[in-house]
């Protein structure tokens, strides 16, 4: 018997509403995309949803293998969006070395559309607003790219997350169901 995941197809229209600076709490820092920043991107992805559901549904993220092959696929793929496209890191962690602890990716899709790929903060780092942070940057690298209709996925269940989504702006426009490995 296979098993299906409910998840959310949510979109904004950039062109409706005002995107906040982002801000980051103190002792974080943002790495605006770059090609030697790829290794990290995956490396942080695959901490931020190996012990998720989303793992659960898609076999990419469910190895460092996946990840660095799922980043590579983005980051080469001509519908890349770099200013939407942020690595995040704390430089206060408990080791007292910089660790990174966040990821965003965007692509274009078409015309003036746009859609936000991953977006992850690893479990030690959660609810300190980073996630909101994370995706106000992506949406505002969107618009800088000229992208006005952005969409993301998110599981139905991951209720933190469609707040924060809903928060800002976004509105669930179609459900999906993805069966489960």
């Amino acid at each position: 018997m296979a098993l299906f995941c409910r998840r959310l197809r949510l979109e904004i229209d950039l062109q409706r509403c005002d995107i906040a600076e982002p801000v980051l709490s103190t002792g974080y820092r943002w790495m605006e995309w770059s090609p030697e920043l790829l290794n990290r991107h995956a490396a942080v992805k695959y901490r931020c949803f190996e012990m998720e559901k989303d793992g659960q549904v898609f076999p990419s993220l469910r190895s460092a293998e996946g990840c660095q092959r799922l980043m590579d696929y983005i980051t080469t793929n001509s519908l890349f969006v770099p200013n939407a496209t942020w690595l995040l890191v704390c430089d206060e962690s408990a080791q007292g070395v910089p660790t990174d602890c966040g990821t965003i990716q965007g692509l274009a899709s078409y015309l003036e559309s746009g859609a936000i790929q991953n977006v992850g903060i690893v479990p030690e780092h959660r609810g300190r607003g980073l996630g909101r942070a994370l995706v106000q940057a992506a949406l505002r690298g969107f618009q800088a790219s000229g992208l006005t209709q952005i969409s993301l996925e998110v599981t139905a269940a991951n209720l933190p997350a469609v707040k924060l989504y809903q928060s800002l702006g976004f509105l669930v426009t179609k459900t999906l169901y993805r069966s489960v490995e």
